[in-house]
């Protein structure tokens, strides 16, 4: 039986943004190595993570500007980064606006990552 945060991770998959949507069907889904969509680390959930390059990539929407969130993005990256993880946020806007650019940005830094780790 799925964990509540399992259940959650489900939830948020299944009720994806629409710029998640648009980052995973047309660039993650099918990217030579592998990511996963809502992925449980620790006592977080994370949009996007490559286990090969240790890669986090998080898309932020307008609440991610209140200061409690500030204060939650930062712990949690916090977390993250001292098991090794690197984190990349995007705002919403650069996927609706520029999501070439969010991509060649990842394509480099898991190609990078790929190549120290």
């Amino acid at each position: 039986m799925p964990s509540d945060f399992t259940r959650r991770a489900q939830a948020l998959r299944r009720n994806a943004t629409k710029q998640e949507n648009e980052l995973w069907y047309k660039f993650l889904r099918r990217y030579p190595v592998q990511f996963y969509r809502q992925k449980i680390i620790g006592s977080y959930i994370v949009d996007f993570y490559c286990p090969a390059a240790k890669l986090v990539v998080e898309l932020d929407g307008s609440h991610h500007n209140n200061p409690a969130q500030i204060e939650y993005d930062f712990e949690r990256t916090k977390y993250l980064n001292a098991r090794g993880m690197l984190v990349l946020r995007f705002q919403n806007d650069e996927i609706d606006y520029h999501i070439a650019n969010v991509c060649n940005t990842i394509r480099k830094i898991v190609k990078q990552r790929i190549m120290e780790l």
